[in-house]
């Protein structure tokens, strides 16, 4: 079994998730006492949220390359980035690394297409909604087509992610304005939803909704488990 290397903590919330769903899948797929194999170095998402907020993307790309390069020196064969957002810093952090990165998009957008939907609702932070090394990786890579919330619905969504879901809140009010949001989307043509941001799951799940629903934090993690195994 290949050793999984986690960037975590952004927010620690959805990085217990990972750690959460690549055990269970571990232990599906080999039974007994398996466990996976994890090396792990987890950030302080207060200093990388900061950044953010100040355009600093440069600043934060260094700081999450120096992490992953622990990561890889903890015996890692590959790297999950474990947040949407923060992938656009991928390219500075594959450049710091020798091993593997399994970029998060690339996951999702495949198994997307495996369930022969062509044009998706992607839900995410503003930057992952709005800025073109997500969403726009979706559509010149893959060829999906992508529907997002009008920009009044967008801080919305955004508000929700950074004053509640990252804090561990999760409220029924809040459910239901997400709910509202994926329903308008899907009147525009979205065939499913993306939760572009690894903490809407903790919100939003499929028993909620007839909308297929993508769950990124999930499928990074069974993907990851696959690439161990094989």
């Amino acid at each position: 079994m290949k050793v999984i290397g986690l960037l975590g903590g952004m927010s620690w919330e959805s990085t217990a998730l990972y750690y959460r769903w690549i055990n269970e899948e571990v232990k599906k797929r080999l039974g007994a006492l398996h466990s996976a194999r994890i090396a792990m170095v987890s950030v302080d998402f207060h200093e990388i949220e900061t950044l953010q907020r100040a355009g600093q993307w440069d600043r934060a790309g260094e700081l999450l390359a120096k992490a992953a390069q622990q990561v890889e020196a903890a015996g890692a064969d590959f790297l999950l980035i474990c947040t949407n957002t923060m992938h656009k810093v991928a390219p500075q952090i594959e450049k710091s690394i020798s091993i593997p990165l399994l970029h998060l998009a690339d996951a999702t957008a495949e198994h997307v297409k495996q369930n022969k939907i062509k044009t998706v609702g992607l839900l995410g932070t503003n930057f992952t909604m709005e800025q073109e090394f997500y969403k726009g990786r979706l559509i010149e890579r893959h060829g999906l087509n992508v529907i997002i919330p009008s920009e009044k619905y967008r801080e919305r969504v955004h508000r929700i992610i950074f004053e509640e879901l990252c804090l561990g809140k999760v409220k029924e009010e809040s459910r239901r304005e997400y709910l509202n949001i994926m329903g308008q989307m899907q009147e525009q043509g979205a065939e499913g939803i993306i939760e572009g941001c690894t903490e809407i799951v903790m919100l939003v799940q499929q028993k909620h909704t007839n909308i297929p629903l993508f769950d990124t934090t999930e499928i990074h993690a069974k993907q990851a488990v696959t690439l161990a195994l094989n």
